[in-house]
Parts: C-alpha cells; structure tokens; sequence
C-alpha cells in the first residue's frame, strides 16, 4: 500500500512532496555515489575545530579515518560521542553529519568522533564493525575520565546497536549510552510481505532488500547470521548501556525500532522510545528549523547529558 501524503506530518508535507524516489540497487549506487562526492562539505563553523585522524585498523587493513569535532576555544578533556553515519550500509561519510556532529559539540561541550567505516558491497561484514570498534577504542583514550556514548542514524545507528553489543562483551570498553536514531537493525524487514517494494520515502522496502544483502553477503532472513551482524537478532539485550531510540511511524523502520526498544526494556535496559507521528526516514535532516526536528533533536540532547555529564 503506498504512503499517502495524508499519513505525514502537516510540517513535513511540502518536504514530502518535493522528494523524488530514489531505489539503491547495484545500477544505481554507482550514481549515487557520484552525486555525493560533489555535495559541498559545510564551512567549518568559527566556533569549532574539525580534524580528520587516522587510527590503526582491527584487522592491518588500511587505516581508519576518524573526523573529530570540538570546541575551539576548549582544552580540556570531555565527554565523547562515537558517530557512525548512515547510508544504508553500502554509501556515506562523515562530511554528511558535519552541521549534526558540531551542533552536539556546541549544545553539550563535548567531543564527537564521526567513523569513515567501510561499507558494503566491497566490504561486508565485519569490515566496518571492526573500524568502528578500533575507533571505539581510540575514543575512549581521547575521553580522560572515560564517559563514551555511540549513536548514529540509520544504517550508522544499527552499526552503533551492534557495537554496544560488542563492547559489552568484549568488556573493553564501558558505555555510558547508545542514540539510535531511526535504526536499520533487522534483515528480516525486508522480508515482509504487507510492505510494498517502494511504498515509503527516502528508503524503500527494495533499497532496504539491496542494503542489507549487501553487507551481510546473502539473503535476506536467512536462519543464521553472524554475531553482531544484526543487531535484533541477538537473544538476550540484557546488561546492555541506556538508550535512546527516535524514529517516525512513517519509516520503514517503525515496527523493528519499537521492537527494539520494546525488548530493551523488557531485559531491563532503560530505554527512551520517541515515537514522531507522520515523519518519514531522514526526516530531521531536511529543515533543522521545524518545531518537529528541534523537538526531536532536544531530547537527544537530554538522553546525552543524562549519560555523560
């Protein structure tokens, strides 16, 4: 059934009529591409110091580009957020949440350390779980008193679950808090069969199909996965750091991101589930200026300074 504009948001309406319908897929990631590496990085705010690192890599693959994100004017240690971007697993860098990463910077005073992981389909899983834990590592030597948190949006912030997941079991590093922002956690959404191939905006059932095949290198749904390659799959979420998801009951990801946080707090993790009513995947990044995004972004900001500060 198709997503009628009646189904979005009042604010979100004229954003909604003016997005086209784009499907990845292998003939058109290519393009895609293309056009992103020709999208201006913002100017550098004068207020902020952004830096590009390399770190070393988990597995002696190249090593791991990290941008750091910080207050000019500040010298002393602070509390970090480990960003991962989206992209449905399979494009993006972190140029693309410049103007999100420094506003975190500027609203709470801490650091941000936005992850150049690899992505799919030249490098599926574990590649860029295993730079996003080397940066994780990193992270906390930059954050002296060792307050960390991870969030992402999208495919990043299915990338950060399956990192809070790692680390918890790897108990290298202790997590303060997880921000998924509209996470793509489930291979097993692409399997439904209610939800038409190009039913919702900005990430369609058939790119959701292309993304996930892409970085777990089969089928969709399949009986077995590999540990931490789908977030929702894993058994028990017990022990894991506080959350905070967001997402919009027009996105795709509705159903399995209220799951997650259902199961959350079901094994006792303190979970903050915000629900926006008629916003599609993405919807935030297209005018920061609507009362629904600023509602929407604050109470991230509360989830961060509750768990870092």
């Amino acid at each position: 059934m198709d997503n009628p504009l009646s189904q979005i948001h009042p604010e979100l309406q004229p954003i909604a009529k003016r997005t086209p319908s784009i499907t990845f897929n292998r003939l058109t990631l290519w393009l895609i591409r293309a056009m992103m590496s020709v999208v201006r990085t913002p100017k550098t705010p004068p207020d902020m110091l952004i830096e590009n690192k390399r770190i070393p890599s988990q597995d002696g693959q190249e090593d791991v580009r990290v941008r750091v994100y910080k207050r000019r004017a500040s010298h002393e240690p602070s509390p970090v957020l480990l960003w991962l971007h989206g992209g449905g697993y399979v494009i993006g860098n972190p140029e693309m949440d410049d103007l999100r990463c420094a506003d975190y910077v500027r609203q709470l005073g801490i650091t941000v350390v936005s992850v150049d992981y690899r992505y799919a389909p030249k490098h599926p899983f574990p590649a860029g779980l295993k730079d996003s834990y080397a940066a994780l590592k990193w992270a906390q030597g930059e954050a002296l008193h060792g307050r960390v948190a991870v969030g992402g949006v999208s495919a990043g912030s299915g990338l950060a679950a399956a990192l809070t997941q790692l680390a918890h079991d790897r108990q290298e590093v202790q997590l303060a808090g997880q921000l998924l922002i509209y996470p793509m956690l489930d291979d097993r959404t692409a399997t439904r069969t209610d939800v038409g191939d190009t039913d919702h905006l900005v990430w369609n059932q058939k790119s959701n199909r292309f993304g996930w095949e892409s970085y777990l290198g089969q089928k969709c749904g399949v009986e077995n996965v590999p540990p931490y390659a789908v977030p929702a799959r894993r058994e028990s979420l017990a022990g894991l750091p506080p959350a905070w998801l967001g997402v919009g009951t027009a996105d795709l990801f509705y159903d399995e991101g209220v799951a997650y946080a259902e199961r959350l707090q079901a094994d006792g993790v303190a979970c903050d589930l915000e629900v926006v009513q008629g916003a599609f995947h993405g919807f935030d990044v297209f005018d920061p200026q609507l009362p629904l995004v600023q509602a929407f972004r604050d109470e991230q900001l509360v989830a961060l300074k509750r768990w870092l500060f």
